[in-house]
């Protein structure tokens, strides 16, 4: 028999450090909640996890600690991360532990072989039959729908929570591939940061990432998601403002505050030039013949990241090339790594 047979059941996981997905054959993406679990302080039994678990960040009493087990994109806790894919399994397969499941997980480029098999060891013990373990990129690639298999320079980059995957695939590999250790969590740290020094009002992370989303922006203008008839419609100005509330560092009181997208744009520019630094230097490092398909096809974003308004734009201009969004970009590496399980 080959790698999977008829006895077992096919799983793809997309284990990020913000969320995780899990892809079940002949099903789609069964499972899709945040990488987080709450724990009891003094017991370690786990009590919630993914989106109970969320909602109780920077919310829980001293007995109780929601923590996320992966940190840029690697297992940070062991025992907890073994116990969230567990969960996260018995979700997908309807609690049934009888069907053992060959499993398809995703890690990123960068990772040391030490990684590797620790994310080996905790699907072995979440009860897979199985395990291989594919490259972020290259199954983001494959769930966006690019042809990987053929002679032809792809480029694909996935901005998850913890990493940011930037490669060139051709003849079904990587050819030139870089992995930051910044990503999405950045951002909302770096809107935190600024928050607090400018405002000196302290707020947490879930409030940060909610600014992200909202008025989080690369480029003043960004391309709408609707459809217009005439194609300059699509490039509009994107001034916006949300209050917010958190806790004022002289008094102590809570505070509301408004803040607008050209400061949210301010506070995250540095970690959006890092990533299109990293973006230049794969692409210094690309033979030219594929160099010279990119330059034809594009560059394609998914994950997460993707989504940050304008960010396509700002690549553009930075590197004079043509980018686009993946069709479902915070599905892609799961679709990815489901579509591969399948073919195995």
């Amino acid at each position: 028999m080959g790698f999977f047979d008829i006895f077992t059941q096919k799983i793809g996981i997309d284990l990020g450090t913000s969320n995780t997905l899990v892809y079940v054959s002949n099903k789609g993406i069964i499972v899709n909640e945040p990488s987080v679990v709450a724990i009891k302080v003094n017991t370690n039994e786990v009590c919630a996890v993914g989106t109970n678990a969320k909602a109780m960040l920077d919310r829980t009493p001293k007995s109780i600690n929601a923590i996320r087990p992966l940190q840029n994109g690697v297992i940070a806790d062991f025992e907890i991360t073994r116990a969230m894919i567990k969960y996260f399994i018995d979700k997908a397969l309807n609690k049934k532990r009888f069907i053992k499941s060959n499993i398809v997980i995703c890690v990123p480029v960068g990772v040391t072989s030490i990684e590797r098999r620790a994310v080996e060891e905790v699907a072995y013990d979440a009860g897979a039959k199985k395990v291989k373990l594919v490259e972020e990129p290259m199954a983001a690639a494959i769930g966006a729908g690019l042809d990987v298999d053929q002679p032809i320079g792809n480029m694909i980059i996935d901005i998850g929570g913890g990493t940011t995957e930037i490669a060139v695939i051709s003849l079904g590999g990587i050819v030139v591939s870089d992995s930051l250790r910044i990503a999405g969590d950045d951002l909302d740290v770096n809107i935190k940061e600024y928050i607090k020094l400018k405002y000196k009002m302290e707020i947490g992370l879930v409030t940060a990432e909610k600014i992200k989303m909202n008025i989080g922006n690369a480029s003043k203008k960004f391309y709408s998601m609707n459809h217009f008839e005439n194609e300059e419609e699509k490039v509009k100005e994107y001034p916006m403002e949300m209050n917010i509330r958190g806790r004022d560092i002289v008094s102590g009181l809570p505070l509301n505050i408004t803040v607008t997208s050209d400061e949210i744009r301010e506070a995250i520019l540095e970690t959006v030039n890092n990533i299109v630094n990293a973006i230049k230097r794969v692409l210094e490092k690309t033979p030219p013949e594929l160099s010279s398909d990119i330059y034809s096809n594009g560059i394609c974003l998914s994950g997460g990241g993707a989504l940050l308004k304008g960010l396509d734009i700002y690549i553009e201009k930075e590197t004079g090339l043509k980018v686009f969004l993946a069709e479902n970009p915070l599905d892609s590496v799961a679709l990815g790594a489901g579509k591969i399980c399948e073919s195995l």
